[in-house]
């Protein structure tokens, strides 16, 4: 049994999980990582919105498995990626929540980005 907090989004710290309106396109310096019709927008209290991408549109050749984890008492144990591209690796660039609380559970199968290493654009559907 874990002792580990595990709290329930409510009016003090509210998360959202809306389906983005448009396109999500991820890149890396030059390369595009993503690109998807599906993402979700996470928005999480007064944090800035999170664009979380389906796995499955995400370019597999520069996702690279890391041991590292983190865990978020609203969310559950978060998995990371490195990102290799253009011949650089960016350590623990991508998080998953592959088994996220209920209050989450659309972004199972989903992955999100840092911002200060990947561009993510959101562009609205024509």
């Amino acid at each position: 049994m874990s002792d580990r907090a595990v709290l329930v989004p409510d009016e003090r710290h509210p998360i959202t999980i809306t389906p983005t309106t448009g396109r999500v396109v991820v890149t890396v310096g030059e390369r595009m990582v993503a690109d998807t019709g599906a993402a979700l927008t996470l928005q999480e209290a007064d944090y800035p919105p999170v664009q979380y991408v389906p796995l499955g549109d995400v370019d597999a050749e520069v996702l690279e498995r890391s041991d590292h984890t983190t865990y978020c008492p609203y969310k559950g144990d978060a998995s990371y990626y490195s990102l290799v591209a253009d011949g650089q690796t960016h350590d623990n660039a991508v998080w998953a929540y592959e088994v996220p609380y209920d209050a989450v559970a659309p972004i199972a199968g989903h992955v999100a980005f840092y911002p200060d290493v990947v561009d993510v654009r959101v562009y609205p559907s024509v």
